[in-house]
């Protein structure tokens, strides 16, 4: 029967946290307001847990993260964030890196089916997927789409190409 370890490694926090009294005023007091987004209310209250300077009393980056609801990456990945950019980059989401993925409504399901049932191009005596998908692109009906999403789509409408 194998033997399985798991094997638990700890790092050293690489950035250290010293807020100003300024800082730690500002702080405060975005925590004590009534109406601020969770999303910064907790990074803030993690900012000043995790304060090492003359006014806090640090706490380790696994307790703040247990205390807040958090995996210890986030507090890492803030901590970095207020070293490398500042308090207010720090409190603010960031933007995404990857755009969205592209969802495809019930207008382009509407769309390519209406599509489907015209006229199929010169020569051609009917629709195929790929001449759908390439049409739909030629049509700026969409942006790059791939055969499946025009199959899906069809299939969701009950249209059938024979």
């Amino acid at each position: 029967m194998p033997v399985f370890f798991a094997f638990v490694v700890f790092m050293a926090p690489r950035y250290k946290i010293t807020l100003t009294e300024n800082e730690r005023n500002q702080l405060e007091e975005l925590t004590r307001k009534g109406s601020i987004a969770a999303g910064k209310f907790r990074f803030a209250r993690a900012l000043l847990l995790c304060d090492a300077g003359p006014h806090g009393d640090p706490w380790k980056v696994g307790d703040v993260a247990k205390a807040l609801g958090v995996t210890p990456r986030t507090i890492e990945h803030l901590k970095q964030r207020f070293v490398e950019e500042g308090l207010d980059e720090a409190l603010e989401r960031r933007a995404r890196r990857k755009p969205p993925k592209i969802t495809f409504d019930g207008d382009f399901d509407a769309r390519i089916t209406a599509l489907a049932c015209s006229e199929p191009p010169e020569g051609r005596t009917r629709w195929t997927i790929r001449l759908l998908a390439d049409k739909a692109v030629e049509l700026n009906i969409a942006s790059p789409v791939s055969t499946m999403t025009i199959h899906r789509s069809l299939k969701k409408t009950g249209c059938n190409l024979t």
